[in-house]
């Protein structure tokens, strides 16, 4: 009754102070003191009328992000008990015990410990499956609920129980809570003694620092050009992105403008100092998940013709988010402005504002799609991210290569293997010896591996058809033969694209036993498009050319 009487109190304040600024003329002011009247008395009478007892916090919370989500997907209402994922996002910083967690059927496990971090030092291991925290049972929680009870004050110690493969009974380890710090820029490195390349995989308050860290460190080392890796990175403050442009870009450059409803967000941002390199040749690695941020940087090198770029067309995310403070300590990301690059192209490549009558969101239209130029007169275009300077395809993986990663699998072998190898060959030596490929596919047999192919879901789906339309019996023979030669063999299937397997299951292995930077660093080794960037940066007439098309 107590919570009745509060919402009436209040609904009768809000219905007051409403009803003032309906007095005003303006219609739209108007419009909006209607729908809040409509939302707060349908509010009133569900809190009342509802069969069954609901919690108010839960279903406005709910109704809030139902209206954000027909917005677009970056305006985000963050409840009090959220307000910290605002200060990792912006940040990379927070309080726990330092480890990646997911949802595995009904139980969260261990993804990975970050290196010296308070799960790594407490001796948690990737593949463990939290059972308790601090005597609390986390069964039928949400990865994100586990998370909440994983951080907390720093210094605190936490107690958590995990099942481990190879041991009849759960284990208790100790963890003792901690600054963690998220590094924006995990690896960076030689990858010749005159090319160096650098990893950033997002734009928080301390992103140019380490970046700026990273090219005077691998300047000191010999580099004479750079490979800067941007490929899924999602972006981060703008801030930030024109920080790390104007280490590349002359000062006085602009980097983009901001335009909003709202003329406060109407900006331009220029370089204000002097570049760290401004004649260092550079390749810049994009892909499908560049975005915001990272578009910012690629597509400003692009503009200038400052870097050459290679990968895949970027997500094409050119909308800007404010960060507002709101009521009892909640906050709201909200999309405030577009963003254009130097050459005066936004690349938004989805339409929010017109959305199709079924809800959903189409693509910029090509019609609607303009061509502008770069500094020296390259044609580049708006409309649907940033178009690499060399396009290289991702690969298509086989059937039996994605349900192997899809289902973890080659996670699993690998944490079962380390369980009885504490260690492996130096990252640069690391191979998959054809003795650790056959124990995988004895560890397949074991665990009953089995998948169907595209193309023998289609053959069962036409089969089914054919008897449902009495053309089975003329057909038989012809789809008995397509029957037969679709039949795979799992044998056959793991030699046919061992090498694509064994790619993956190395990644695996390295994340393992290496951690994060780990495997970027073997990636560099073995990746098509550092190889590609290598082979333009070591070629300067080539890279010259690229750079004037």
């Amino acid at each position: 009754m107590k919570t009745k009487k509060i919402l009436i109190i209040i609904f009768g304040i809000l219905t007051l102070g409403l009803g003032i600024v309906a007095l005003k003329s303006d219609d739209r002011n108007f419009e909006i003191s209607k729908q809040l009247n409509i939302y707060a008395t349908l509010f009133r009478d569900i809190n009342m009328l509802y069969v069954d007892e609901i919690k108010p916090e839960d279903l406005v919370t709910e109704s809030i992000n139902a209206m954000l989500n027909s917005l677009d997907p970056y305006t985000i209402y963050y409840p009090e008990s959220q307000t910290e994922d605002v200060k990792l996002m912006t940040t990379g910083e927070y309080a726990g015990i330092g480890a990646v967690i997911s949802k595995r059927g009904e139980g969260i496990i261990i993804r990975e410990p970050y290196k010296d971090s308070p799960a790594d030092k407490a001796g948690l291991l990737p593949g463990d499956i939290i059972i308790s925290i601090d005597g609390k049972t986390i069964k039928g929680k949400t990865s994100s609920e586990v998370s909440e009870l994983l951080r907390g004050q720093p210094g605190k110690e936490i107690l958590i129980k995990v099942k481990r493969e190879g041991f009849e009974k759960p284990l208790e380890k100790k963890a003792i809570r901690e600054k963690i710090q998220l590094p924006s820029v995990p690896y960076y490195g030689l990858i010749t003694d005159s090319i160096g390349y650098i990893y950033l995989n997002s734009f928080t308050d301390k992103a140019a620092t380490d970046v700026r860290k990273a090219i005077i460190d691998l300047k000191n080392q010999g580099a004479q050009s750079l490979v800067f890796d941007l490929r899924g990175n999602s972006g981060g403050l703008l801030e930030q992105a024109v920080e790390i442009s104007n280490f590349f870009l002359p000062k006085g450059s602009k980097i983009l403008a901001t335009k909003g409803k709202v003329k406060q967000w109407d900006k331009e941002y220029i370089a204000t100092k002097n570049p760290i390199v401004p004649d260092m040749p550079l390749a810049v690695l994009i892909d499908r998940g560049t975005a915001s941020a990272a578009e910012i940087v690629s597509g400003a090198f692009q503009d200038y013709d400052r870097g050459v770029l290679i990968g895949e067309r970027s997500f094409g995310k050119g909308l800007v988010q404010t960060v507002r403070d709101l009521a009892y300590n909640t906050k709201a990301k909200i999309t405030t402005a577009k963003y254009y690059i130097p050459s005066g192209r936004c690349i938004q490549a989805l339409d929010y504002s017109h959305r199709n009558p079924d809800g959903s969101v189409g693509k910029v239209p090509d019609s609607l799609i303009t061509a502008y130029s770069t500094k020296g007169g390259r044609t580049v275009y708006d409309g649907g991210g940033i178009s690499p300077d060399i396009q290289i395809e991702a690969e298509n993986y086989a059937r039996i290569t994605q349900e192997l990663v899809l289902r973890d699998l080659c996670f699993d072998f690998v944490n079962s293997y380390a369980l009885q190898n504490p260690e492996i060959s130096s990252i640069p030596n690391f191979v998959i010896t054809d003795d650790i490929y056959s124990q995988f596919k004895n560890y397949l047999k074991e665990r009953n591996f089995s998948y169907e192919t595209e193309s023998q879901r289609t053959l069962e789906k036409l089969i089914k058809i054919a008897k449902a339309e009495k053309y089975y019996d003329t057909a038989k023979n012809q789809l008995d033969s397509l029957q037969k030669d679709f039949t795979h063999s799992i044998d056959r299937d793991m030699e046919v694209f061992k090498k694509e397997i064994s790619s993956f299951l190395a990644e695996q292995f390295m994340q393992r036993y290496y951690y994060l930077g780990g495997i970027i660093e073997y990636k560099v080794l073995h990746d098509k498009e550092v190889k590609k960037a290598v082979e333009i940066l070591e070629n300067p007439a080539e890279y010259q050319k690229l750079l004037k098309k």
